[in-house]
């Protein structure tokens, strides 16, 4: 792969004696760049992975950009940016992601969290945040990043967290650990609301929360490498029209909400999908009108929709 004139490739930084911060930091953008990431995105995860290598904080990486890096970090950034260039997330590479200023651990068992996702939980957190003891599913944690940041972010909240897959399971249970709040998470294996059954009881959760698989299968081969080749193919694939496990939880969560629990589902954007949950949750006959969400960039990013009573409810 060439880079710029002048630029050493990043498979060369091991060589060069003595090799400055600044100086393998520019060739390692230049590296990413010419794998086809977008500048901005190439000096950024240059950076994320020479710290990582170096054991830098990111105050000392700019104080100090013309200090040298020792032999056997340059050799750990050079099989970095190799690995990134060829297609690795630098979350998976790394080891950690950030969301909602809260550090989780994340391996090619989880998906990695999203920016876009923290508006699901902001969402979730004004809807809850005045009931004294209020009580949260999140459906698909993966790396337990909803279920963690509702639980940090709600002192009173009570979570239960399920996932398909154990090893995701075993992920979020550790970034629990981590972020202080493994007492008041619950853990359970499954699809859909279906682990809730014997241990939730009807009426009992005041939010349900996923960020589901909603990419359609036809779709997933045009996803970048990055993400179609090492992020969990279980947590990306949504079935034919990318809807299958929302019509799953839409079917399922009415069941656990208590009148006035909110049902918070994030959908893909831009697209059509946010209208097509509405209509599932209006057919359903079990909930007040459903809104969508904006997120900070404008796209319908948040579907939700309030438990109402039904007939025979004797809360009526």
């Amino acid at each position: 792969m060439s880079t710029t004139s002048g630029e050493a490739p990043a498979s060369h930084l091991a060589a060069a004696t003595p090799v400055t911060r600044q100086a393998a930091l520019a060739s390692a953008a230049a590296r990413l760049r010419a794998a086809g990431l977008a500048p901005d995105a190439a000096r950024l995860e240059a950076e994320v992975l020479l710290r990582h290598a170096a054991g830098l904080s990111r105050e000392e990486l700019f104080l100090r950009p013309e200090d040298p890096i020792d032999e056997a970090a340059a050799r750990a950034y050079a099989a970095l940016v190799a690995q990134r260039a060829a297609g690795h997330p630098t979350a998976y590479l790394v080891g950690h992601r950030e969301f909602f200023g809260i550090e989780f651990s994340v391996d090619p068992r989880v998906l990695i969290p999203r920016p876009e996702t923290e508006r699901l939980v902001e969402v979730v957190c004004e809807a809850l945040r005045n009931r004294p003891a209020p009580a949260a599913a999140d459906v698909g944690t993966g790396s337990g990043a909803i279920a963690v940041t509702l639980a940090r972010q709600l002192p009173a909240l009570r979570v239960i967290a399920t996932d398909t897959s154990a090893g995701a399971l075993q992920v979020a249970q550790q970034n629990a650990a981590r972020a202080g709040v493994a007492g008041r998470i619950s853990w359970a294996e499954g699809s859909g609301t279906a682990p809730l059954e014997g241990r939730v009881p009807p009426g009992g959760l005041d939010a349900v929360a996923s960020n589901p698989p909603y990419i359609p299968t036809a779709e997933i081969a045009a996803l970048p490498l990055e993400i179609r080749a090492h992020e969990p193919a279980a947590a990306l694939d949504g079935g034919p029209d990318g809807l299958a496990v929302h019509r799953e939880i839409v079917a399922g969560a009415a069941r656990f909400l208590r009148a006035g629990g909110v049902l918070a589902l994030e959908v893909a954007a831009p697209g059509a999908q946010a209208g097509a949950v509405c209509a599932l949750i209006r057919a359903t006959g079990r909930y007040e009108a459903p809104s969508i969400v904006a997120d900070y960039a404008g796209a319908e990013r948040v579907v939700l929709a309030v438990r109402g009573r039904d007939d025979a409810d004797p809360r009526r």
